[in-house]
């Protein structure tokens, strides 16, 4: 593994509690890059979107990205978008092993809370659609792949089998 660790993934794959299960088990700190903004903006991401719109936040997304991957130690959770735009992972990437959280669009769209996240908003269908479009970029991000367990602590293992060198 790099200096950090680095989970990408679809809004609601798992990527903040799984990422506190291997930071416990790996003994690293744990950030999240939607509640690091949200702190450091003083607003959450829906009043973030509302009062100054995507583009505004997706500028915070690279300097807290540029930031973090200055940093060692860190297991890192990225907002679903984040890798979306290349100067945004990029640094996360030089210092960083990649994860990609690989689960089911439609079943973070039937089974998560899409309550707090502006761009989880819409039908089940423009939902799966937005999933079709990201997962190829994230695979692409991504120096591991892991599917989504029926357990956060089973992906998290997986996780933890593919940086010893395993399969899973």
């Amino acid at each position: 593994m790099k200096d950090n660790l680095v989970l990408i993934g679809m809004m609601g794959c798992g990527k903040s509690t799984v990422g506190k299960l291997l930071a416990q088990a790996l003994g690293l700190e744990f950030v999240d890059t939607d509640r690091y903004i949200e702190r450091a903006v003083g607003r959450s991401i829906p009043e973030i979107f509302a009062a100054e719109g995507e583009d505004y936040f997706r500028d915070w997304e690279l300097s807290v990205s540029e930031e973090l991957a200055a940093r060692k130690g860190l297991v890192i959770s990225c907002g679903g978008g984040l890798p979306l735009r290349a100067d945004c992972i990029a640094s996360l990437r030089l210092r960083g092993s990649v994860v990609f959280l690989d689960r089911d669009g439609g079943d973070i769209y039937d089974n998560v809370s899409m309550d707090k996240r502006p761009l989880g908003q819409v039908s089940r269908e423009e939902f799966l659609e937005r999933w079709r479009q990201r997962a190829p970029i994230y695979r692409e991000c991504a120096d591991y792949v892991v599917p989504s367990r029926a357990t956060p602590q089973e992906t998290a293992q997986d996780v933890l089998r593919v940086l010893a060198g395993g399969s899973i």
